[in-house]
């Protein structure tokens, strides 16, 4: 498939697919250096705010105390139960650490220290924070709907205020995972902070010490009413038992029924007898298999158990039996079978197996006789049992009322035990004064201030200044919408960037008389000073880069006997009507012919900084009134041909004038007699008078202000004349900061070496500085 070829034009506002996807560190670098004044000036805010802050806030003072929660204290006074589990430890530290901030607490502390009467500690020093908060509540009271206090509560009121003013400065939190617990109180009386972290301590053992008195107290109490009840219950239920038993009859030896023993040794024999039974059937079921599979497999193949077949007459023929085999396989295997010694082996071995087989008939008898003997004591026992069974049957009713008497009997005499056991713990422990914590590191008066914290306060002051400094920087960076690098150009328009034109003073334009004056000497240059600066200055950087313009355009108009090319500008006074005549002035003075015509109709500026009045204008060549060459006036030190605009009115329709057939000779002829045409146009912003112009020109030359040009401006004027776009040379970024320029260049970018170019370069007084 045929791709598609894409014009000069379309080029220039493709965007770059391939932006940085990663952190360029020496691009944040560069932002660093350049916003580096911002940042410190940030800083030194962030630094001097943090200073004030050390100089009107108070100093606090915190003293700590730390409490171990220790359940070994109590081991002499009550039995040592399980260690609880993890989190029913945890649980139980976190309740104790909110014990410690309770109100309950504070109120006490409050009334062991009198805090409700210290002025010092009710109206402690105020810091700027909290002035301003004071400030802004007092603002709001008025429109609150607080109730107003009641006659009489002032002493509550005080209190109150004493309470929250030690919660507020109280903390209590656990140590990792142990079981100590750090009390801590921050005022601004260090003494005042020692004493209340003591009394806390202090408030808060005796706290402990109420608590396990006042609950073991309750349940003294409670426990020996209940202790009554539970006693009178318990003999009520043991006398009824007694009764129930002696009115049915229910007699017992060693606690239980005489028929229920009766019966349960009934049970045990009968068990016994059916074991035997079982014991017996299966003998005789198994030698009766065996005797059932015929005389030779009963021998042969049939396996006895040695525990049952040990008759010493069976056991002798087996043995004669597996003799005599074995003999007759050896001579049946040495001689034949039919060896005569074989044969009567064979006989003799037949008579064996008959014997045998008699015995194992005789001995499964035997076992069947004992079979029936077991089965009829079973049969025995299971009537009596039956019989014994049936008189249990009529106490049965009143034995299931006898265990449920007795059962609540038991229930009650063991409740009554446990509970005067709980009684007897109880009276004990109301009088250990001891409680499951102590104190492990004792408050003292702190030496020195805990807040604020003068290197915390300043290096965080002077961290916050950083980051703001840097917040500034980069919204800077980021509203930075002008020209500053070539990099800046070739990104954002693709095109040739030709160089940097430094800032210029405006005393060089001084010396030139006005325009029409009587001091304008005919032997004086035609053009002022400002508009020679490459003459004048021709080592300066200003120089070279018209140079490097010059030599773009050779390169791209090369091997054409004339050049026309015109200066524009997106904006008016960005200095293309300097940079178009320094331009032709360094050509003509470099020997080439050249015409400079001043094509901005509606704002001449460059006629009107001509030394002479101009009699004769461009308007008159293209309008046929005077012949072109009549308009020229000629510099004589560069001899540098100038056509300059009518500065003598306004003029409307200045498109169709620059794009009449007038100008379209006027070019055509002066192509004949030049070897560069500079044609000074107006700016593409506000008139259409460059794009009318842009068929009779060979390239054009944008010149934009350094740091003043919206980027984005250019970019869519460009975008509106692709004729132009086309045609463009490059971009010149004129009025550039020398001096600042290397502070926006890359790491290893040519505007990091601009010092050292300065060796090649012979720069004219106030060429440098920030001119207009």
């Amino acid at each position: 498939m045929h791709q598609k070829s894409i014009s000069p034009a379309a080029r220039l506002y493709t965007q770059s697919d391939d932006a940085d996807r990663f952190i360029d560190l020496e691009r944040l670098a560069a932002i660093a250096l350049r916003q580096a004044r911002l940042i410190a000036l940030c800083a030194a805010i962030g630094v001097g705010l943090g200073v004030a802050y050390l100089v009107f806030t108070p100093p606090e003072y915190t003293a700590a105390t730390r409490i171990l929660l220790d359940d070994s204290l109590a081991k002499f006074a009550e039995e040592k139960d399980a260690p609880p589990a993890r989190v029913q430890a945890d649980s139980m530290i976190l309740s104790e650490v909110e014990i410690l901030k309770s109100s309950r607490l504070a109120r006490t502390v409050v009334a062991a220290q009198k805090l409700d009467r210290n002025e010092a500690f009710l109206n402690p020093p105020v810091s700027p924070v909290g002035w301003a908060k004071d400030r802004i509540k007092g603002a709001l009271r008025p429109f609150s709907s607080a109730p107003q206090p009641a006659a009489g509560s002032e002493e509550r009121a005080r209190i109150g205020k004493a309470v929250a003013l030690l919660q507020q400065g109280l903390e209590a939190e656990r140590i990792g995972r142990s079981y100590v617990i750090n009390v801590s109180f921050r005022s601004h009386n260090r003494k005042l902070a020692g004493a209340i972290a003591r009394a806390y301590a202090d408030a808060y053992l005796s706290d402990q010490l109420d608590a396990n008195f006042d609950a073991t107290q309750r349940a003294t109490v409670w426990l020996q009413g209940r202790l009554t009840d539970l006693r009178d219950s318990s003999q009520a239920a043991a006398l009824e038992v007694e009764k129930f038993r002696a009115a049915h009859g229910l007699t017992s030896a060693r606690g239980e029924l005489i028929s229920e023993q009766q019966l349960s040794d009934l049970n045990s024999q009968l068990i016994l007898a059916q074991a035997e039974t079982a014991n017996a059937l299966a003998r005789y079921s198994q030698f009766k298999t065996i005797i059932d599979s015929g005389q030779e497999n009963a021998v042969r193949n049939a396996t006895i158990p040695a525990d049952k077949g040990n008759s010493p007459v069976i056991n002798d023929l087996k043995a004669r039996y597996l003799a005599i085999s074995k003999r007759e396989q050896e001579i049946a295997a040495r001689f034949g079978e039919d060896h005569a010694q074989a044969v009567a082996l064979r006989r003799e071995q037949s008579d064996l197996e008959r014997q045998i087989f008699l015995e194992l008939k005789r001995l499964t008898e035997s076992y069947r006789n004992e079979y029936e003997v077991a089965k009829s004591r079973e049969e025995s026992l299971r009537g009596n049992v039956g019989k014994m069974a049936g008189q249990s049957s009529d106490a049965g009713a009143s034995l299931v009322q006898l265990r449920e008497l007795e059962q609540k009997s038991s229930a009650l005499a063991t409740l009554y035990q446990a509970y005067l056991a709980r009684y007897e713990e109880a009276s004990q422990q109301r009088s250990f004064p001891i409680a499951k914590a102590r104190v492990i590191s004792e408050a003292g008066d702190p030496v020195s201030a805990s807040s604020p914290r003068k290197s915390l306060v300043l290096g965080l002051s002077l961290v916050l200044g950083l980051f703001g400094g840097a917040a500034a920087g980069a919204l800077r960076e980021f509203r930075e919408r002008f020209f500053r690098t070539g990099e800046d150009v070739r990104s954002a328009l693709n095109i040739n960037f030709l160089g940097y034109l430094p800032s210029v003073g405006p005393h060089l334009a001084a010396t030139a008389p006005r325009p029409g004056s009587k001091a304008a000497d005919p032997a004086q240059p035609v053009t002022p000073r400002i508009l020679r600066v490459a003459i004048n200055a021709p080592s300066s950087s200003f120089a070279e880069t018209l140079r490097n313009a010059k030599l773009a355009c050779d390169v791209v108009m090369q091997g054409r006997q004339c050049k026309v090319i015109g200066f524009v500008s997106v904006l008016p006074r960005e200095g293309k009507t300097t940079v178009a005549a320094n331009f032709a002035g360094l050509l003509a003075a470099n020997g080439a012919r050249t015409l400079l015509i001043d094509g901005d109709l509606r704002n001449p500026g460059l006629s009107r900084g001509l030394s002479l009045a101009p009699e004769k204008s461009l308007v008159d060549a293209i309008v046929g009134e005077q012949r072109w060459q009549s308009t020229v006036l000629i510099d004589r030190t560069t001899k540098l041909a100038i056509i300059p605009a009518s500065v003598r009115g306004r003029l409307s329709h200045t498109s169709e004038l620059i794009s009449s057939p007038g100008m379209r000779d006027l070019i055509a002829e002066a192509r004949e007699s030049y070897d560069y045409i500079v044609v000074d146009l107006p700016p593409l912003g506000p008139v259409v008078d460059a794009k009318a112009f842009a068929p009779l020109a060979d390239g054009f030359v944008l010149v934009s202000e350094w740091g003043a040009t919206p980027r984005a401006l250019v970019r869519a004027t460009l975008q509106a004349e692709p004729q132009i776009a086309a045609r463009t040379l490059g971009i010149i970024l004129n009025k550039t900061d020398m001096k600042t320029l290397a502070r926006y260049g890359a790491f290893g970018g040519s505007e990091q070496y601009l010092d050292r170019y300065a060796s090649y370069y012979v720069e004219q007084a106030g060429m440098n500085g920030k001119g207009a």
